[in-house]
C-alpha cells in the first residue's frame, strides 16, 4: 500500500504539464464522440422514421435500445477497467462502437438497427467512466475536479457537433451518412489511443501493491460508502432520464410545433452547447470547493430552466434561451456528478464506481425516450410534456442535498 500512497503523493504534488494535456485530451476526445453517437439518434430520427417507414413508439424503443446496450457496457467495463486497466478497455470500447455506428448506416429494418445500436451502445458505456476515472488518476489533487469537468464538456461539444453534421449532411446524402462519420472517427481514434495514451499510474501502483486483488461492487458499499453511493444513483438516474428525454424528443417537439427540421436541429445543438459553456463555468467556479450541496443548486436551475421550455411554444427566440439555459444547468449538473463519482471512490473501485452510477443512470436514460413517446403520444402539448420532465430534476436536487449531509467527507 505504501507503493501506491507514494505515487499518489506525487501525481497530486506535480505540475499541471504536458502529460496531464494529453491524457484530458484524448479522454475528451473518447467522450466527444461518444457525444456526437449519444446524440445523433434525435437528429436523424424524422429522416429515419421515414426512410424505413417506422412509427414513432417503434423509433422510441430503438432509441432505448441503444441505451440498453451503454447500461451493459458501463456496468461490465466499468469493473473489467479496475482489473484490466483503463487503457486496454478505453481503446476497445472505441473499437466497439466504432463498428457498431458503421454497422447502423446498412441498417434496413427495426430488428438490424435495434442489434446494430446494441453494439454500439455497448462500446459507448464503457468509454465514459474510463476515461473519467483515468483523468481523474493523472491529475494532480488541486486541479481534479476541474480537469474531470473540463474533460467531459468533450461530450457536450459531440453531441452539437451531431446536430450541426446532421443539418448538413442528411438532405444531401441521407440518414445513412451521419453513422458513417460517428464510425470512422472512433476506429481512428483508437490507433491514437494505442500510440498515446498512458496507463493511469494510481492504477499501476495499485495493482503492484495488491496483485491477485479484484474490485467487487460489494465495495461500492463498505467503508460508509452505502449512503452516498446510493444517492449518487438516484442523481444520475434522475439527471440522465431528463438529459436524454430533451437530447432526443427536442427536435420533434419542435417540428411538431410547425419548425423545420434543419432549424429544429440548429435549436437542440444549443441545449449542447449551453451544457458546454455551463460545465466550463462550473469548472471554473467550483472546481476546487465542489461540493454535493452546490451539485443540488444546479439541479434545481435546470428544474426551473425545463419549466421554461413548456412556456416557450413555437417561439425560436423563447426557445434559443430556454434550450441553451436547460443545457447549461442539466448537463452541467451531470459534468459535476461525475467529477464528485470519481471523488468518492479510492482507486481501486473507482471505475466501478463510476462505471455503476452510469450504468443506473442509463435505465433512466431507456425510460427517457420511451416514457417521452408516451406522454407525446397521450397529446397534452409541449407544456405538460415539460411539466412533467421538471419533477425528476427536483428530485435530483433532493438527493444532491442529501448526499451533502450524509457523505462521509467532502470530495
Amino acid at each position: 500500500m505504501r507503493t501506491s500512497l507514494d505515487v499518489g503523493r506525487v501525481v497530486d504534488e506535480q505540475p499541471f504539464g504536458r502529460r496531464q494535456i494529453l491524457v484530458a485530451g484524448l479522454c475528451a476526445a473518447s467522450v466527444f464522440i461518444d457525444g456526437f453517437d449519444a446524440q445523433v439518434m434525435g437528429y436523424v430520427a424524422p429522416a429515419l422514421s421515414a426512410g424505413l417507414h417506422i412509427a414513432r413508439a417503434a423509433l422510441g424503443a430503438v432509441i432505448s435500445s441503444g441505451i440498453f446496450g451503454m447500461l451493459v457496457g458501463a456496468l461490465a467495463f466499468g469493473s473489467l477497467a479496475d482489473r484490466a486497466g483503463r487503457k486496454p478497455v478505453l481503446v476497445t470500447c472505441a473499437l466497439t462502437f466504432g463498428v457498431g455506428s458503421l454497422l447502423t448506416a446498412t441498417a434496413t429494418s427495426v430488428p438490424q438497427l435495434t442489434a446494430f445500436r446494441i453494439l454500439t451502445g455497448f462500446g459507448m458505456g464503457g468509454a465514459m467512466p474510463n476515461a473519467i476515472a483515468l483523468t481523474s488518476e493523472c491529475m494532480p489533487a488541486r486541479s481534479r475536479n476541474s480537469a474531470v469537468m473540463t474533460m467531459f464538456c468533450g461530450f457536450a461539444l459531440g453531441s452539437a457537433c451531431a446536430g450541426w453534421v446532421s443539418a448538413a449532411v442528411i438532405g444531401r446524402f441521407g440518414w445513412q451518412s451521419v453513422f458513417l462519420v460517428g464510425g470512422s472517427i472512433p476506429i481512428l481514434l483508437a490507433v491514437v489511443l494505442i500510440a498515446l495514451l498512458p496507463e493511469s499510474p494510481r492504477f499501476l501502483a495499485e495493482k503492484r501493491s495488491r496483485p491477485g486483488e479484484s474490485s467487487s461492487v460489494g465495495e461500492l458499499f463498505s467503508g460508509g460508502r452505502a449512503g452516498v453511493t446510493l444517492l449518487l444513483w438516484a442523481m444520475f438516474f434522475m439527471n440522465l432520464l431528463n438529459l436524454w428525454f430533451l437530447n432526443n424528443w427536442l427536435p420533434v417537439i419542435m417540428t411538431d410545433a410547425g419548425i423545420t427540421i434543419e432549424t429544429a436541429s440548429l435549436v437542440t445543438s444549443l441545449f449542447q452547447i449551453g451544457g458546454l459553456i455551463g460545465s466550463l463555468a462550473l469548472a471554473g467556479a467550483w472546481g476546487r470547493q465542489l461540493s454535493f450541496g452546490r451539485l443540488a443548486s444546479a439541479y434545481l436551475a435546470a428544474a426551473v430552466f425545463i419549466l421554461l421550455l413548456g412556456e416557450a411554444g413555437a417561439s425560436v427566440p423563447l426557445l434559443v434561451v430556454a434550450v441553451f439555459a436547460s443545457g447549461a444547468a442539466v448537463i452541467g449538473g451531470q459534468t459535476a456528478s461525475n467529477a464528485l463519482a470519481a471523488a468518492v471512490y479510492p482507486t481501486s473501485i473507482r471505475a466501478t464506481g463510476v462505471g455503476w452510477a452510469l450504468g443506473i443512470g442509463r435505465v433512466g436514460s431507456i425510460l427517457g425516450p420511451i416514457l417521452g413517446g408516451v406522454l407525446l403520444s397521450y397529446g397534452g402539448g409541449a407544456r405538460r410534456v415539460f411539466w412533467a420532465a421538471a419533477v425528476p430534476a427536483l428530485v435530483a436536487t433532493c438527493a444532491a442535498w442529501a448526499a451533502s449531509v450524509t457523505a462521509r467527507k467532502p470530495a
